[in-house]
């Protein structure tokens, strides 16, 4: 069922949509002196990263509706191996977190994403983030999986994918168009943002994790 589906992907999609790095990513592009054409740009990477992983998962996965297949098999594997996946990483954040006071560390390759950046680096970062970074990546694999767990029609599994992909995308396509109709208004708003995720990166990391670790392996165990 449609709406069946789509509610099983709501939560990984508002864990795409919610993860601090391409936020704080989105916000420093759209810094940057070409703001009007790199920000478009890295949001078209999101976007086209996010739908066509998510769309080849759901195509490649469309025999997992039948509980007995081997497709289906290897879903409920592959679900569970994203739920231990997520609870390993948690514990890694955990551990790795900033002790009090400590300045968070964020990755090196974002000091590069400032005044030098152009529209075709702002289209691949945005691709990278959305379909090669591990965590998005196995949350898009994820959600894309329990669609074709569903059994839909092929143009209800891509409406599936395309509200995936909507919700996924809020906050960095939500950004961009920001700063597009307000530049001047957006720019506080939008550093506070980039201040908040950077400070409280490894906070939201280890709750989306453990939700989501539990979430997967849950639906894995209870398949049929």
């Amino acid at each position: 069922m449609l709406t069946e589906a789509i509610g099983n992907v709501l939560p990984a999609a508002a864990a795409v949509a919610l993860s601090p790095i391409p936020i704080v990513a989105i916000v420093l592009v759209l810094g940057s002196p070409r703001a009007r054409t790199t920000g478009p740009a890295f949001a078209l990477g999101w976007v086209v990263g996010l739908g066509a992983v998510s769309i080849a998962v759901t195509l490649l996965a469309s025999g997992a509706s039948e509980p007995e297949s081997a497709t289906a098999d290897g879903v409920r594997w592959g679900l569970a191996a994203i739920g231990v996946l997520f609870l390993l990483m948690a514990v890694r954040q955990w551990r790795k977190r900033p002790e009090p006071g400590e300045q968070p560390e964020m990755p090196r390759w974002m000091e590069s994403v400032g005044s030098s950046i152009t529209w075709p680096r702002a289209l691949g970062l945005g691709l990278l983030l959305s379909a090669a970074n591990p965590k998005n990546l196995a949350l898009t694999v994820a959600a894309s999986a329990s669609i074709a767990q569903a059994g839909l029609e092929v143009g209800d599994r891509l409406l599936a994918d395309a509200v995936f992909v909507a919700i996924g995308s809020i906050t960095v396509v939500g950004a961009v168009l920001f700063a597009l109709v307000a530049p001047r208004r957006s720019v506080g708003p939008l550093e506070r943002v980039r201040g908040f995720m950077a400070e409280h990166n490894t906070a939201i990391m280890i709750v989306l994790l453990l939700v989501l670790g539990v979430k997967f392996l849950g639906d894995a165990l209870g398949t049929p």
